[in-house]
């Protein structure tokens, strides 16, 4: 038989050979490193018998399709551990996930770190048996019979929703097998790069009305230097938390009274401020008119504009004088309202109208995670009100925007995805064609790359995600832009054309940064605390070597506000050392010293958080230096 190879060649193998076959066809080296196979566009495993005409791909260690394979095959090697040192386990689900995996088991009792490191270690002794890995297809009834024998219950709940008459495939590695689709590994040698990292509670389904689970998370990659560079990468994630650096630098904290809401402290507030006025001055500059509207509205205008339906469970409710209202958790109802208290013909627009809007969402509370994922947060909401045919340029405008604030806060890469037409929508396929249009023109037009998210438009319209990348490799979804033609109608807004009749506005709802919250979040893990000049909370700190030159530092540090700076003076009754050392630590980018001579002179010894010391100068000719360094970044 004839199969086709990705580069256009072909092989000729006889009938019934597999996809292992086609890899020693070309050579033993290939087979040695291959761990799957793409049949078709559809990776199986390397046991799959080919058939004439099939093309395929083959997977080896080094290509990044393996790593899902990978990850899933010792999701398996962990579970058949964990029955091996523990008997009494029952397994339910392991599927891979970012980074990794995880399974979650049945047993009497939480699994301890020490535990972990007996799996881990039982893992490493089963992967060096170098079982077989093999694809076994059984009836459904049979397989649910099988599991009941061995007291796995769980699995055979699972096996059980299979419709009846249907097969099921298990995955047998030495006397031990497993429910799973597949593809695997052809052999347990190849997982050697693993590590267990966490155990955590679950519950079966998710439901927390159900039995409690152990959940098992781990990390397999394909090379041990992959494995390492991972782990080095963690390191650095756990020491960029801002949930630990905002204790340590005195940013904020949260606290069990007001969950997933924030309590901001002086110098946290002092990076919102700087954040929000960034972004307000960036607004204003692009003709943005910025407005306040009500935190509380009667349920109505939320069945109005559809989120009663939708969003009724994330939606903080309360009720006074025999009326029921929600605390907003989103902005643009609201900002409909302010459009439709004016008459507006097509001259007017594009009207762009942009809120810092305060918003509430009743998140589970086991998603909270500091910043990241908050009950209470504030959008850079706006929404632009256009004709159909001013929906590109708009988009293409902000697509402009979006690039240039992001570089302003130190993000150079940007990831883009557009999210096309659901299946579940409202509006014709007319608008839809007309909306998706100008969202692929404007980015193409740019020549900016950008993935595709079949289906994950917004049920009104479709949009396109903005992600960053940050200093880890980490990719934070951040701005948004959504056509919409479906809730203006709702509510009703309208605009005069210039054929003198009513037409409908089409409604575009746009964030660049997204929360304000989570965008500090990632800039605080960013910068690791140590803020650029133009965003620190604290930009300088003057300090006295002793009493004699407490006037002095006052009146200096004074001067650097006047000049617009956010200064500090340190006149604690400490060694100028430990006050050096102690606002390094805080991240204070310059920290100024003066004795009786840098008195006498009318000047300052200048040094950075780095520890380099910028020598003495006057302070006017200091205050002139922190002007030049502002004024690169504005």
């Amino acid at each position: 038989m004839n199969i086709q190879l990705p580069d256009g060649s072909t092989r000729n193998l006889n009938d019934g050979a597999t996809a292992f076959d086609l890899a020693m066809d070309i050579g033993e080296g290939l087979a040695r490193a291959v761990v799957a196979a793409t049949v078709n566009g559809q990776t199986r495993d390397l046991s799959v018998e080919l058939s004439d005409g099939d093309t395929v791909s083959l997977i080896t260690e080094k290509s990044e399709d393996a790593l899902d394979v990978i990850r899933h095959s010792t999701a398996h090697l962990l579970a058949m551990a964990v029955q091996e040192v523990f008997p009494a386990a029952q397994v339910t689900i392991g599927p891979v996930i970012e980074d990794g995996f995880f399974y979650d088991f049945a047993f009497e009792r939480p699994f301890t770190p020490e535990d972990l490191k007996v799996i881990e270690a039982k893992m490493k002794e089963i992967s060096k048996r170098k079982l077989d890995i093999r694809r076994q297809v059984w009836s459904r009834d049979d397989a649910i019979k099988h599991f009941e024998a061995l007291g796995e219950h769980y699995k055979a709940k699972l096996i059980a929703r299979i419709p009846q008459g249907e097969d099921v495939s298990l995955y047998q590695q030495g006397e031990w097998s497993d429910l799973c689709r597949g593809p695997h590994v052809p052999n347990t040698s190849k997982l050697k790069h693993f590590k267990l990292m966490r155990v955590a509670g679950a519950y079966w389904e998710g439901n927390a009305e159900n039995e409690q689970l152990q959940r098992i998370y781990g990390t397999a990659w394909a090379s041990k230097d992959d494995l390492q560079a991972y782990l080095v990468r963690l390191e650095e994630a756990e020491k960029r938390d801002h949930r630990k650096l905002a204790k340590k630098l005195d940013l904020f904290h949260l606290q069990e009274e007001a969950p997933g809401m924030i309590f901001w402290h002086p110098k946290g507030w002092k990076i919102w401020q700087v954040v929000e006025n960034e972004i307000r001055s960036i607004m204003q500059v692009n003709g943005y008119q910025e407005i306040k509207t009500p935190q509380v509205v009667d349920r109505k205008l939320w069945e109005k504009s559809g989120h009663w339906e939708k969003f009724r469970d994330d939606m903080f409710t309360t009720s006074t004088e025999n009326r029921e209202y929600a605390i907003k958790p989103m902005n643009c109802p609201c900002h409909i309202q302010v459009y439709n208290q004016s008459l507006h013909s097509y001259r007017d627009l594009p009207l762009r109208l942009a809120e810092f809007g305060s918003c509430h969402r009743n998140e589970p509370s086991g998603t909270l995670h500091g910043l990241m994922r908050l009950r209470n947060f504030v959008q850079d909401d706006a929404h632009i009100f256009c004709a159909e045919n001013q929906i590109q340029g708009e988009v293409s405008d902000f697509i402009d925007l979006v690039y240039a604030t992001y570089k302003k806060f130190g993000f150079e890469e940007v990831i883009i995805f557009v999210s096309d037409r659901p299946e579940q929508r409202v509006g014709t396929d007319e608008q839809w064609d007309k909306a998706e249009s100008a969202l692929y023109e404007a980015l193409n037009a740019k020549g900016i790359a950008y993935g595709l998210n079949p289906g994950e438009g917004a049920f009104y319209g479709p949009k396109i995600e903005f992600s960053l990348k940050d200093c880890l490799g980490r990719v934070w979804q951040c701005g948004t832009i959504q056509v919409d033609f479906s809730m203006p109608g709702r509510l009703g807004a309208e605009y005069t054309g210039q054929d003198d009749k009513k037409h409908t506005p089409v409604m575009l709802h746009r964030a660049v940064l997204g929360s304000l919250e989570r965008f500090i979040g990632i800039l605080i893990e960013e910068y690791e605390g140590k803020f650029p000049f133009w965003l620190a909370p604290t930009q300088v700190v003057a300090c006295n070597i002793s009493e004699s030159q407490d006037d002095y530092i006052a009146e200096i540090t004074e001067k650097m506000r006047l000049a617009g700076f956010r200064a500090e003076s340190d006149l604690r009754n400490e060694k100028v050392g430990y006050k050096v050392r102690a606002h390094t630590l805080e991240r204070v980018p310059f920290i100024l010293v003066a004795g009786d001579r840098e008195k006498e002179e009318n000047t300052v010894s200048v040094r950075t958080r780095g520890g380099d010391d910028l020598g003495v100068m006057t302070v006017d000719a200091w205050i002139a230096e922190m002007q030049n360094m502002q004024n690169k970044y504005l």
